[in-house]
């Protein structure tokens, strides 16, 4: 991926006026990438996203299950910030700066792919943070997308906080009567069974910025080969075993989701409607989007 297209990403996807590389450009502009970006909320001019095939507007709501109380932009009580300069390159981002208080996100519906029969897609961020200093004990997801809850239909990149260490893992639930169709509790599923992958000591430390992609493939094919690979600065992390991943979500309520119990900075929030490669994951990598 060029860096002319990263630029563009910013300024010029509103009206999908890509224009052809210059000898600026490291490379041609992937076509089909270009094609297959569905999101992209930089943070540079403001909390709503650059580019959207759907709403562009960020929300917030009093908390995780009240979303129809939602309202237009960052919350008020400052929880959550807009950082214009404290971005990965000196220009905005987000800031979460309590691990409790109101919701904020997008709404999923035209901005994540549509994971119909064989449905594929990819997320891609960027995370600064200190987990031993700035994470509480406990869980923390600085993404989460669904329209139910976190193991049900539902795909996220949680931090553990706890004595032995600070996990990061990719969890990809399909519906719950598919992964879990007797109701087990939790704890009593191996972990083989889980559909969860986890790093046991990520890249994250203070003052860095991590990029953190995952990608989908075959999801609702209705066979067990439903893919979701995670990668930590572009380069591949671990993959959740391939498994039967049917999504069943209410187009009106599925959301984008962040920094629900997360603190740190995050920018460059993009979403592509197919499973990229691991070049090009690393492309979106070494080009700074």
């Amino acid at each position: 991926m060029s860096i002319l297209f990263v630029r563009h990403l910013t300024i010029g996807l509103l009206g999908l006026a890509l224009v052809s590389p210059t000898a600026n450009a490291q490379e041609p502009i992937a076509t089909d990438l270009r094609q297959a970006l569905c999101f992209h909320a930089s943070f540079d001019h403001g909390a709503d996203a650059d580019f959207a095939r759907g709403d562009r507007t960020l929300w917030n709501a009093p908390a995780l299950t009240k979303r129809d109380a939602a309202s237009k932009g960052l919350p008020t009580s400052e929880e959550v910030t807009l950082e214009p300069k404290a971005g990965r390159s000196g220009s905005g981002c987000l800031r979460f700066s309590k691990s409790k208080g109101p919701m904020v996100f997008f709404k999923a519906e035209k901005n994540f792919p549509t994971l119909t029969a064989d449905g594929s897609g990819t997320v891609s961020f960027w995370l600064s943070t200190d987990p031993a200093k700035d994470l509480l004990d406990g869980f923390c997801d600085p993404i989460q997308i669904t329209s139910k809850q976190w193991d049900d239909a539902a795909m996220f990149v949680e931090f553990e906080k706890r004595p032995a260490g600070i996990p990061f893992r990719l969890g990809v639930y399909a519906d719950k009567k598919v992964w879990n169709p007797t109701g087990r509790k939790f704890e009593d599923i191996p972990a083989a069974e889980k559909p969860l992958i986890g790093i046991e000591k990520p890249p994250f430390v203070g003052g860095k910025w991590t990029h953190v992609a995952f990608s989908v493939t075959h999801f609702n094919s209705g066979e067990p080969n439903g893919l979701a690979t995670l990668y930590l600065d572009g380069k591949k992390a671990g993959e959740v075993s391939p498994r039967t991943q049917t999504f069943t979500w209410d187009p009106n309520q599925a959301a984008v989701m962040l920094g629900l119990s997360y603190i740190g900075l995050m920018d460059d929030l993009a979403i592509f409607d197919l499973a990229l490669t691991a070049e090009e994951i690393a492309k979106l990598f070494t080009s700074g989007l």
